[in-house]
């Protein structure tokens, strides 16, 4: 799936368990600067990604790669029995643990310890999955896909958020320059992480975004799949059906 990105690059150890380092370390400035740094656009794009769901009514609801369980909560719009919420990171799971019951939603929302990639579930165990800005952090992307898609029911549908690459002008330009000079200074400022806000834009150029990524969903068996990009290309949300 071509480069492996890592974000610490002096570290011998795999991207998965840099990763889970990353955003333990960046965990208690996580929604603080998820928020400064789109100036809170990623919360539109959240509502229009769980609103894409509404077709298949779904009951239970995985959201993988959950961080501090902002889409879990999202979800809470379609009116599910059971949102669980998975990440690798112990970190960000308790800030969103502490989040979740503030909101009284700790009986409708359960978070926990898990891999995207070897998810603890059964086959056809959730009517819809989410993943919001997870997926380009996977290890290996195809064998995460390829599970998503084994946990998901028959018909049930998926919607994936994630950054993507712009190509018209200016926001091309504007973007890249944000994305390699702006988030990095700010990330540096405000996370005990030189390395985490780096890591972003490299891991956006890396990723095999819109019809790439459209490719490994249908290798794994998806179907109607669409991208749909928002905010002039800056991301894009993924949706298909099993």
């Amino acid at each position: 799936m071509g480069e492996v990105v890592t974000p610490y690059k002096n570290l011998t150890t795999s991207k998965k368990e840099q990763v889970a380092t990353m955003f333990n370390n960046i965990a208690p400035k996580y929604d603080f600067l998820n928020q400064l740094l789109s100036m809170g656009i990623h919360k539109g794009w959240r509502r229009k990604a769980v609103s894409l769901l509404k077709e298949v009514h779904p009951k239970n609801i995985l959201d993988i790669a959950t961080g501090t369980g902002d889409f879990a909560i999202e979800a809470m719009k379609l009116n599910p029995e059971k949102v669980v919420g998975v990440d690798i990171s112990e970190g960000m799971l308790k800030m969103g643990v502490e989040k979740i019951n503030k909101l009284g939603l700790q009986n409708k929302i359960e978070l926990k310890l898990g891999d995207s990639e070897s998810l603890p579930f059964a086959d056809n165990s959730f009517d819809a999955i989410t993943v919001g800005f997870g997926v380009r952090n996977f290890e290996n992307l195809e064998k995460g896909i390829n599970d998503i898609y084994r946990v998901l029911n028959t018909n049930g549908m998926i919607a994936i958020l994630e950054f993507s690459k712009p190509t018209a002008f200016p926001i091309k330009q504007i973007y890249h320059f944000y994305f390699r000079y702006i988030t990095p200074t700010i990330g540096k400022i405000f996370s005990k992480d030189n390395s985490a806000y780096t890591y972003l834009p490299e891991s956006v150029k890396a990723f095999p975004a819109g019809e790439d990524f459209l490719n490994v969903l249908k290798k794994a068996g998806f179907k109607e799949t669409k991208a749909i990009p928002v905010t002039f290309g800056v991301a894009s949300i993924y949706i298909a059906k099993k």
